[in-house]
């Protein structure tokens, strides 16, 4: 038999729920290494340049979402970049990855691009060989001098004082513009696989009415002989038309013209209707009784027109057993 709950040793209680906490803690910490909580796979790439992206930022494969970007290091003269993968997609081993522009606000994404056989293993690193960047600040402060000295420094303060001008008479404009721009840019963003379901639709029906070009010019063609031939009977048509209506005009009157000597026949039609549904049983049973008349009329005349008659005795026949006489 069990022991109540309140007879318990204290100690004990206390040092199970201890475990169990502290193993929720680390489940909290540890969430996205779970197997149902987390999910995927988790790769690395190298990237020269961060080009401004962050974590929780999306990983795309042709546009399509199946990943987000765990953290962000730097790493010796590079930057790793740790993401997960959090559905089935394949790419090779020669897989490549970019940072690209997301929204027009400079919100980026990381884009895998599938290269190579076989599937990139879990935990591998893609090397700094096979990334690229937005841009290269490197690159971007060695030429920043020599397009220094190519500035119009005059035309380039006019414009500044120009802008300043702008943005203190119509702050409120500039900020709706502004504010404008972004819920643009974040739709447009929100809305990228879709569009890029519609531009794949829209590749393939180009494709087919590509392949079925020489159909619809022959379509065109027929289309064509169709109204040549309507034009060439367009006379014929018109007499048809004129005909139909003449012609209707033409019963109309008539219509018109016998109502008067019709409406008498049919009162009397209807009178003699009448007369022969009052009488229905009376000719049933002449028609009945009939029957037997004709069929002997018919057996009469049925040799030719004369009447086939017979008279018993007519002439007499003689008696030959009483010698011969007439009986």
């Amino acid at each position: 038999m069990s022991k109540p709950f309140r007879e318990r040793n204290p100690v004990t209680i206390g040092a199970i729920s201890l475990a169990v906490i502290a193993a929720l803690i680390l489940a909290a910490f540890r969430a996205q290494d779970l197997p149902v909580i987390g999910g995927g796979e988790t790769y690395t790439a190298a990237f020269a340049e961060a080009g401004g992206l962050k974590a929780d930022d999306p990983v795309r494969i042709a546009g399509v979402r199946v990943g987000k970007v765990e953290k962000i290091e730097l790493e010796g003269d590079h930057v790793k970049v740790t993401f997960r993968v959090k559905t089935d997609s394949e790419f090779g081993k020669e897989t490549g990855a970019s940072i690209r522009v997301n929204t027009l606000l400079g919100a980026m994404y990381l884009a895998l691009e599938p290269a190579g056989a076989g599937q990139l293993d879990a935990g591998d690193e893609i090397p700094v060989e096979r990334t690229s960047s937005p841009y290269d600040v490197v690159q971007a402060f060695s030429g920043l001098a020599e397009t220094a000295d190519q500035i119009d420094t005059d035309q380039l303060a006019q414009s500044l004082t120009t802008l300043a001008d702008l943005t203190r008479n119509t702050p409120e404009e500039f900020k709706a513009a502004l504010s404008g721009v972004s819920r643009l840019s974040a739709n447009i963003a929100d809305k990228n696989q879709r569009i890029h379901l519609l531009l794949t639709n829209l590749e393939r029906v180009s494709s087919v009415l590509n392949e079925r070009d020489e159909d619809i010019v022959d379509l065109m063609k027929q289309s064509d002989t169709l109204f040549q031939a309507l034009v060439a009977r367009r006379d014929a048509v018109h007499d048809l038309l004129v005909s139909t209506s003449t012609l209707s005009t033409e019963l109309s009157a008539l219509v018109r013209q016998s109502r008067d000597d019709l409406k008498p026949a049919l009162t009397q039609l209807d009178d003699v209707v009448g007369i022969l549904n009052k009488n229905e049983d009376n000719i049933d049973n002449s028609l009945r009784l009939m029957a037997p008349f004709y069929r002997v009329f018919a057996s009469t005349l049925g040799n030719g027109p004369w009447f086939d008659t017979y008279i018993q005795n007519m002439p007499p026949a003689p008696d030959l057993q009483n010698g011969g006489g007439v009986g």
